[in-house]
């Protein structure tokens, strides 16, 4: 590799090569950058194998960074000689390779990412302002700025997960000089703006930075940047009202200060911390948006703190994991409250879609609490229940009501708005209500309504590409096509591994991507993996009754049978009346067969196919099940219906559709046998 003649200023002047991925990704050798290869895998494999602190086995690393090639094992062995180039010298290899594991020894490197994971491991806080300094010297832009590589989703969410990462790292370091500088220094401007140039939607830098420029009497320097910086906050559909309140009152002391007032003669309130945004009932693209209000206790004497707000607090959070919904914080709801403000007048002084509240009533060892969802625009209740729990454990109580509640919220709120989006003409469709119509067809689980689908993902993604869920809608048609061979299944994998991967860089916390990635895993064949971000999507959001339903799916197949079992149930008790009821009966039933227990598999699989959106995979399922348990006639006429629809459907179509363990697959072609459905 050629060498360049500029050197730069090092971290490290004694060590022999430098890497710099804080920033576009650069190598030195003795302080002259090295020419890097124009490959993007090549420097993604670098950088991939820099940071790794284990050996990576080449099955790992194939899978990283190839996505169905012909030869992938061959394009890594080129791949790693051309960095044997870049870093391996006479006499010192640092590319090693031991049976089936790649490693780099770089102990006589510096890497300016493993260089900031040192220098924080012990406390940001304790860090002097010097050290501090030289270690925000190091950010020198985004992690691998400008390394994408297509097609390849596995390393996409490993390079999301670490710019999330470092730029978390980057922030601390930032905030950590702004408060350690003086308020009116030249310096503490300057970190201000380089903690804005990495979290641009941190309210409190912009807060921090007006502060800054009112007190040097800047005036006009901060309406500039508040001008600027709601036009960026638009455009990405953040809230920005705490930090135009939190100008108000900075403005309002000022003019205090020379003797002036507020322009309409009223105190202006200064911006609570805890104050949640309040989105635009006009603004098109945004999320449905719902408060949640505190619940009352109905022999209570008033006071906050009890269960009724631990309730409330907890619904606000669950409801906030799921990220299908703008939940608004509790500290503006609560003070609505506090000034006795009812359900509807909080929802439009809101500008919410959704308000929901109710009741608590303790008493004779039960929690019983009452529950409604009013959409504001017409003050009609969506949707209304009650829930009791027995208080023999107050926590368990709070913890299973309050699960309940939140799957049926979102549920109902997913319901009502699928339903108006289904009433409006195609092409007047904005981007939340064109995805909520792909979903509306994407659960009546046939060939069409599939394809139909993808129109409007691809409709809603046009209008937003960063919408997360549609991207892992698009995902879960892809899967579809796949697993029904209503397309040809390696490529709809690909697809459905792409849209999920989208949905990741998307929004990585959502447990909907994680959800769409384990299933597109699955069906690739890695299962793994799968269960690694299935279980990713209910940690996320422990009340997502879909991420419970696919890892019984999963186990039910070739994992765990009782885990299975336990997954499948805690879906149906999260989301009752859900599209996907089928699935998660039929994965209890499937569970059941692995288990021996042939009657209670056929009770679940039947009770699955009677489902009205039950499609052939799942009528087979119950076909099968029922020639275990011996109901021959019951499964030869279940055969009968099938093949009225799928003349030629066989039993080797149904085992090719699923992943099952070789017991499994023993078991299911004993019971086609039994009906005929060789």
């Amino acid at each position: 590799m050629g060498v360049e003649t500029a050197k730069t200023d090092r971290v490290d002047p004694h060590a022999a090569i430098a890497i710099g991925m804080l920033g576009p990704l650069t190598v030195e050798r003795d302080g002259l950058a090295v020419h890097l290869p124009a490959s993007r895998k090549i420097c993604a494999l670098l950088a991939y194998l820099a940071l790794s602190p284990d050996p990576v086995s080449r099955n790992r690393l194939c899978d990283l960074l190839w996505n169905l090639p012909n030869d992938p094992r061959g394009e890594l062995r080129w791949c790693l000689s051309k960095i044997r180039a870049i870093l391996d010298e006479p006499g010192r290899r640092r590319v090693t390779t031991t049976g089936d594991l790649v490693r780099l020894d770089l102990h006589d490197c510096c890497v300016d990412a493993l260089e900031v994971e040192r220098r924080v491991a012990g406390g940001i806080h304790l860090l002097d302002p010097g050290a501090l300094q030289s270690l925000a010297e190091l950010f020198r832009g985004d992690f691998l700025e400008g390394l994408e590589v297509s097609r390849s989703p596995q390393f996409d969410i490993w390079l999301t997960a670490q710019r999330r990462r470092f730029r978390s790292l980057g922030v601390a370091v930032f905030e950590q000089l702004v408060d350690r500088a003086p308020s009116s220094s030249d310096r503490s401007e300057g970190w201000l703006a380089r903690w804005l140039a990495t979290a641009p939607f941190d309210t409190r830098a912009h807060k921090l930075l007006l502060a800054h420029l009112v007190a040097g009497g800047r005036i006009r320097d901060g309406e500039e940047h508040l001008l600027a910086s709601a036009r960026a906050f638009e455009d990405e559909d953040v809230d920005f009202t705490p930090v135009r309140l939190f100008w108000r009152s900075l403005r309002a002391g000022h003019r205090a200060e020379v003797g002036a007032s507020p322009s309409d003669g009223s105190p202006v309130p200064a911006p609570n911390p805890e104050d949640g945004p309040s989105p635009r009932a006009d603004r098109p693209n945004l999320r449905a948006s719902l408060a949640v209000m505190p619940f009352a206790e109905e022999l209570g004497q008033g006071m906050r703190g009890g269960f009724a707000d631990g309730l409330t607090h907890d619904i606000i959070t669950r409801l906030a994991k799921l990220r299908n919904l703008f939940i608004i914080a509790r500290g503006s709801v609560f003070a609505l409250a506090e000034r006795n403000i009812g359900p509807e007048e909080a929802g439009r002084r809101l500008a919410v879609n959704y308000v929901a509240g109710g009741t608590v009533r303790l008493g004779e060892g039960k929690a019983v609490v009452s529950v409604e969802v009013i959409e504001v625009a017409n003050a009609r209740i969506v949707w209304t229940d009650v829930f009791e729990h027995e208080l023999d454990d107050m926590f368990s109580a709070l913890d299973d009501i309050g699960n309940s509640i939140v799957a049926a919220i979102a549920k109902e709120i997913e319901a009502a708005e699928q339903n108006r989006a289904v009433l409006k003409a195609p092409d007047s469709l904005n981007a939340w209500e064109a995805f909520h119509r792909g979903l509306w067809h994407m659960y009546r689980f046939t060939r069409e309504d599939n394809l139909l689908a993808q129109r409007f993902f691809r409709s809603s993604l046009r209008l937003d590409p960063t919408f997360a869920r549609a991207h892992a809608g698009m995902s879960f048609t892809h899967w579809q096509n796949a697993f029904q061979r209503w397309e040809n299944r390696e490529e709809e994998t690909r697809l459905a591994l792409e849209a999920a991967g989208q949905s990741l860089l998307a929004d990585e916390h959502n447990p909907s991507s994680h959800w769409a990635m384990g299933r597109a895993l699955w069906i690739r064949g890695s299962q793994e993996e799968s269960l690694h971000e299935l279980e990713r999507a209910v940690e996320l959001s422990p009340n997502f009754a879909l991420g419970h339903y696919t890892l019984a799916f999963v186990h039910s197949q070739s994992g765990d049978p009782k885990l299975a079992i336990g997954s499948a149930d805690q879906s149906r008790h999260l989301s009752p009346f859900d599209p996907l009821l089928f699935g998660m009966l039929a994965a209890r039933g499937m569970a059941h067969v692995r288990l021996g227990e042939f009657e209670e598999a056929a009770q679940w699989a039947v009770t699955a196919a009677a489902r009205p959106n039950a499609h052939v995979i799942i009528r087979a399922i119950a076909a099968h099940c029922l020639g275990l348990a011996g109901r021959i006639e019951e499964g030869r006429a279940l055969v009968a219906s099938i093949r009225k629809t799928h003349p030629n459907y066989s039993s080797s179509d149904f085992l090719d559709a699923f992943r099952f363990s070789p017991d499994a697959v023993a078991l299911f072609r004993l019971g086609a046998k039994n009906i005929g459905l060789d």
